[in-house]
């Protein structure tokens, strides 16, 4: 097919009926749009032929308004390659003058309950996500097998159109349904069909849809505290009222929850891998959790963000795999097993939900792209799944290894504590070092931490950093060791 280069310029109309000559206002609407920016220096106008045809007018008519743009310096005519706006034109191009009456005009009325929730949102600024150390949230990019996957992409990418552009199940893909709930049914054991999958545009988008379907405005939700950032945002976005209960190395404090919010209405926890403590809920706390929901006839949302890596011989089972009441929607995600950019998650939805996600699903919400969906439920399919779960596991603890190693000659101020899954952990701090020091003297040596009071909706009375250990290599975890040794927040 030939290629058409040249910007897309249908905004211009003409008036037949204007006293105006046709190309007199292809002229002026051809100025206008430079002038204003829509066209920058260097940018191509289409071939005459091209744009003629576009606007409905004669070649001539373009050539005539073309030529004139060309006299005044705006357009520069290239031979054999086009025409194109002057380099020039940034140096002379007016600044636009403000409207004087925008000032005047009244900001967009916001609904009641998000202007609430603008104002509960804890303002958190977002980390940064660049593999080196103590980046968390990031998986071993490096290590991910690019070559299987690109293989598998391309056999899509030259399948059935239908497949890869159209709109796809609304639900998701249902032999990516299959191949998740034959994963949770080995891997978590979680006993699930496929119609019980969802699939999501990622964990945020699962929570905040969940929060939708269950919550009313004011409704209290248990969170961890400290707890997971973006969920909390999306549940209160939703109009939760975010009840902060504590977190030991049990995992949440049950019996906490029910002395601040007997009545609440869910509760949303990381049992596998407490964020950002670390911990994994023991299985009396589990129990617990459960009999307080279905006493209270409340829900709970299960994150399982990165439960696929625990160090241990045998992990602990999902809290979805002892639900016998129904209690329990879980939450899975694909951006710490694959990689982040996929924005793919799915929910896993008790049976007493599923016609009602089924409805939302196929009213109004829309699946990711079904070639995504298709690459990686091949990639499961095919055990390159599995395979890449078991090489992350020893390469995180590997680097697990390293990192507490590393950490014994750290200063007295600073423990790093252990963990049994994930690919970070935190590090507390003596009362008399200040989070806020450590993390920004962290920063100025290109050392990425954050402070533990980053995760909290109350403040805690233990303070302490977060440091991610799975996408930097062994030797930036030990420089960035040895940096963080000579801190002056940490040498006090």
């Amino acid at each position: 097919m030939k290629k058409q280069a040249g910007a897309l310029l249908s905004s211009i109309q003409i008036e037949r009926g204007s006293d105006k000559k046709i190309s007199v206002q292809l002229y002026m609407g051809l100025r206008d749009i430079i002038l204003t920016g829509g066209l920058g220096a260097g940018n191509r106008l289409p071939a005459s032929r091209t744009l003629a045809k576009e606007i409905g007018v004669s070649r001539t008519t373009v050539i005539d308004a073309i030529d004139r743009l060309t006299s005044e310096g705006m357009l520069v005519s290239k031979v054999g390659a086009g025409t194109f706006v002057s380099d020039v034109l940034d140096l002379q191009r007016p600044s636009a003058a403000p409207d004087p009456d925008q000032s005047d005009l009244a900001a967009p009325r916001l609904s009641d309950r998000f202007t609430q929730a603008l104002g509960n949102f804890n303002p958190r600024q977002r980390l940064p996500h660049k593999s080196r150390a103590f980046v968390t949230a990031l998986p071993a990019l490096e290590a991910f097998p690019m070559a299987h996957w690109s293989r598998i992409s391309a056999r899509h990418l030259r399948g059935g159109r239908d497949e890869i552009m159209g709109y796809g199940h609304p639900q998701g893909l249902q032999r990516l349904r299959s191949s998740i709930a034959s994963h949770l049914n080995a891997a978590r054991g979680i006993r699930c069909q496929p119609e019980q999958i969802f699939i999501t545009g990622g964990a945020q988008q699962a929570f905040s849809l969940i929060g939708r379907m269950l919550l009313n405005a004011g409704d209290k939700v248990w969170y961890e505290n400290p707890g997971a950032v973006g969920a909390g945002n999306a549940l209160v976005a939703n109009g939760a009222n975010l009840v902060p209960v504590p977190v030991d190395s049990n995992g949440l404090n049950v019996a906490e929850g029910l002395r601040r919010a007997p009545d609440f209405r869910l509760a949303f926890v990381t049992p596998s891998h407490q964020q950002p403590l670390g911990h994994v809920m023991s299985l009396s706390r589990r129990l617990e959790l459960l009999d307080a929901a279905n006493t209270a006839q409340a829900m709970i949302v299960e994150d399982d963000y990165d439960g696929e890596f625990h160090f241990s011989e045998r992990a602990q089972p999902a809290l979805k795999s002892i639900d016998t009441q129904d209690r329990v929607i879980y939450v899975g995600t694909f951006s710490k097993t694959l990689f982040p950019s996929l924005r793919l998650g799915f929910i896993l939805a008790p049976d007493s939900l599923v016609d009602v996600f089924d409805s939302v699903f196929t009213s109004w919400i829309s699946s990711p792209p079904t070639s995504t969906q298709a690459i990686v439920s091949d990639f499961m399919d095919e055990g390159q799944f599995a395979t890449h779960i078991r090489m992350m596991r020893r390469l995180y603890k590997a680097r697990y290894d390293v990192l507490m190693q590393a950490a014994k000659t750290l200063p007295p101020a600073i423990r790093v504590q252990p963990t049994r899954s994930g690919f970070h952990t935190t590090a507390y701090l003596d009362a008399a070092v200040d989070e806020s020091d450590v993390v920004a003297q962290a920063a100025a040596r290109n050392i990425t931490t954050a402070p533990l009071a980053r995760y909290c909706l109350e403040p805690v009375a233990q303070k302490g950093i977060v440091l991610g250990f799975g996408s930097a290599n062994p030797d930036d975890i030990q420089a960035g060791i040895k940096i963080l040794s000579g801190l002056p927040a940490l040498n006090i």
